[in-house]
């Protein structure tokens, strides 16, 4: 029995298969099981991407440069004095704005903090309006383009023009990068930096004046507001300087400017790089320091030294005076509060400064 088969079969991959009918898969469990390219390459690795092209450019720059070196002799080569890194100048250090839109540039190798030795700048059309108001020596007062009309913005030309700061019209490029990012408005005022006197200057200012001695120094103080109010009790009450350490305290910023009102400019400031040394100076130069904390056994109103040659040592609120500091004083004075709250720092300076006026009086 002969006859043609009803279906017809061509051949293909795999054997034959029926046509029009796909043929069935293994399921990954064939012989020819499936398998992945593995896992994908570094860009450097991967032909034709622009990180492989760029690192095959790198790598043909380093022969380049290895070719063309000389070849080593026996001599050793001498070694520098000075550190590879003397040879590089230091990144210099950003301080944000703070919250009165002041922000500043500290030299290389310094703490911008306190440092009182970089210029700073004031951003924003209050701050700039009210530290021109209180006389901050300022070096120029930078105005951008295009502003609206602001009443505040022409007092301060006005205001700095008769001081004799220069007016300088700067783009807001300019003043972005010269505030570091502040919210500037449109005017930033460079301030110029403070000059410190030496701690012996203090007291040569008051034998010049044949006075006693009235210095008050700050241990831990690190709000520049407070060493500008405790220079107007300073000034009020007669004394002859403000020594500060020159690490972790405050220094003579433009908020210090702000918040003295003008006594900055009669009140010198010294700066001290040991405070336990400077007061241990002062002793020997016959001057009596007295250290001011809650836990004292003389009241300040009752202090036998008030009419000597003396130093006031004001600590940190909260903290009060450090240990060294403590130990540095001659005597240590309380004054006397009934309530459970501390005080200010520049409130118990002026306070101690009172106390001290009346009784030599």
């Amino acid at each position: 029995m002969s006859g043609k088969s009803n279906s017809s079969a061509k051949p293909g991959r795999g054997g034959l298969t029926k046509s029009g009918k796909p043929r069935s898969g293994t399921g990954g469990y064939g012989r020819r099981k499936l398998e992945g390219k593995g896992p994908t390459p570094p860009a450097e690795q991967r032909p034709g991407h622009p990180a492989q092209r760029r690192a095959a450019v790198a790598a043909s720059r380093t022969r380049a440069e290895s070719s063309s070196r000389p070849a080593p002799s026996d001599q050793p080569a001498p070694r520098s004095r000075r550190p590879a890194s003397f040879d590089q100048p230091a990144p210099r250090s950003r301080r944000p704005a703070g919250p009165d839109g002041v922000t500043g540039t500290a030299p290389p190798g310094r703490s911008s903090r306190g440092a009182g030795n970089a210029h700073e700048v004031v951003a924003g059309r209050n701050s700039v309006l009210e530290a021109l108001r209180a006389e901050v020596p300022a070096i120029a007062l930078h105005v951008g383009p295009r502003l609206d009309a602001d009443e505040r913005i022409g007092e301060a030309v006005m205001l700095a023009a008769d001081a004799g700061i220069p007016v300088v019209e700067a783009g807001r490029s300019e003043l972005d990068r010269m505030t570091g990012g502040a919210i500037h408005q449109g005017l930033a005022l460079k301030v110029a930096p403070y000059s410190y006197a030496a701690p012996a200057d203090l007291v040569q200012a008051a034998r010049d004046a044949a006075a006693q001695p009235l210095i008050v120094a700050l241990d831990g103080i690190t709000d520049p507001r407070n060493l500008g109010a405790i220079s107007r009790s300073v000034a009020a009450f007669g004394g002859h300087g403000i020594l500060v350490p020159v690490r972790r305290s405050a220094g003579v910023t433009a908020g210090a400017w702000k918040a003295s009102a003008g006594a900055l400019a009669r009140v010198r400031v010294a700066q001290a790089s040991n405070l336990a040394q400077a007061l241990a100076a002062y002793q020997e130069d016959g001057l009596f320091v007295v250290g001011l904390d809650s836990g004292g056994a003389a009241e300040i109103g009752d202090l036998a030294l008030a009419d000597s040659p003396l130093v006031l040592v004001v600590g940190g609120e909260g903290k009060g005076l450090s240990r060294l500091i403590a130990e540095r004083c001659d005597v240590v004075a309380r004054i006397p509060i009934t309530g459970a709250e501390s005080l200010n720092a520049s409130v118990a300076a002026s306070i101690a400064l009172y106390a001290v006026s009346r009784l030599r009086t």
